[in-house]
């Protein structure tokens, strides 16, 4: 009998584009006043900043503001962090969270690697 095989490497979503640091947040989890328009949109309509931020990664619109959709959004471009940085700030902060993450879709956008 063959033994089994044991994974012990994950495969990864893996972006091709321009030389852009792609380890990095493009924007700081407070910086605000980088995109004002996306932070008015976060404070005064949170929900449909979710619904945005869901609908640009092709997923379910109640998935926007949640822990799984910074972590898979953190893991597809190779952004340091854990799940549990990821659910303290979605739970701490969760309006800075959707406007760093739709801030840095806007700047992937911009640079032609989201």
């Amino acid at each position: 009998m063959a033994a089994p095989t044991v994974v012990t490497l994950q495969p990864q979503y893996v972006v091709a584009g321009p030389n852009v640091s792609r380890a990095m947040w493009q924007t700081g989890l407070m910086d605000c006043c980088t995109d004002c328009g996306v932070c008015c949109c976060g404070t005064f309509c949170y929900p449909c900043l979710g619904c945005q931020v869901a609908g640009d990664m092709n997923e379910c619109c109640l998935c926007g503001t949640s822990v799984a959709m910074r972590t898979l959004y953190r893991t597809r471009y190779n952004i340091p962090g854990s799940i549990c940085s990821d659910y303290c700030i979605t739970l701490w902060c969760p309006v800075c969270s959707v406007c760093q993450i739709k801030r840095d879709i806007n700047k992937r956008r911009e640079m032609g690697i989201f």
